[in-house]
């Protein structure tokens, strides 16, 4: 009876560890908040163990299900698209049920875009801010202002079809600062730029974005 909260690859398919494989191998069920993205994971590596959608638009009833097996004393594993679950990811509900009841949750570390980007952001990063994917709409604005006053490295994660507009505004509330973006990391046409925000509005402005971002905002020292 033991929730394991399983990090998988953010791109390249060989960045998992022999310790996550063996759970999902052993496991009586696969938590996935894409199936059929984590079929070709799984297709790697001769994995057989069913799956099923658990993402933020999940019923109750479908959680509970999930619960009621766990009570059972079955294992499940519960895997986001890419990288670490419960991070800037919709999985949290499930460990938060088990959480409620007293349910063993085991976590399997592995890959993580926020720590794949700072290890070679070439900057200190003894703390850092960690704000996921900024609010579309309401409470950007605010955010963007509390962000201004921080002395310390600020991750965020942002899509291709948004990243033009998150860096205009980033520029507009934080001033001309350095900022590090991955693109596509670990996978084949990864990219990672050190640039000015207004070097970085340039070169995406002659480049069409494309892919997943994570970007680094370097301090106003």
């Amino acid at each position: 009876m033991t929730l394991f909260v399983v990090a998988t690859p953010i791109g390249n398919l060989e960045d998992i560890t022999l310790r996550a494989v063996t759970v999902l191998k052993e496991v009586n069920v696969i938590a996935a908040e894409d199936t059929r993205q984590t079929r070709r994971l799984l297709e790697k590596y001769s994995i057989k163990t069913p799956s099923v959608s658990v993402h933020q638009h999940t019923q109750p009833e479908k959680l509970e299900q999930l619960m009621a097996r766990l009570r059972r004393g079955e294992d499940i594993a519960l895997v986001s698209d890419a990288g670490t679950p419960n991070v800037a990811d919709p999985g949290g509900k499930l460990v938060e049920l088990a959480r409620r009841e007293d349910i063993k949750i085991v976590p399997i570390p592995g890959p993580s875009a926020v720590t794949t980007i700072l290890s070679v952001a070439g900057i200190p990063t003894d703390s850092f801010m960690f704000v996921g994917f900024l609010p579309k709409k309401k409470g950007r604005q605010t955010l963007l202002r509390e962000l201004e006053k921080l002395a310390v490295p600020i991750v965020l994660f942002e899509s291709p079809n948004r990243v033009l507009k998150t860096l205009g505004e980033l520029r507009q509330f934080l001033g001309n600062r350095d900022v590090i973006i991955g693109r596509e990391l670990t996978k084949l046409h990864e990219e990672i730029l050190k640039l000015s925000l207004d070097d970085a509005i340039l070169y995406f402005n002659q480049h069409s974005p494309r892919g997943e971002f994570v970007m680094v905002i370097t301090p106003d020292l």
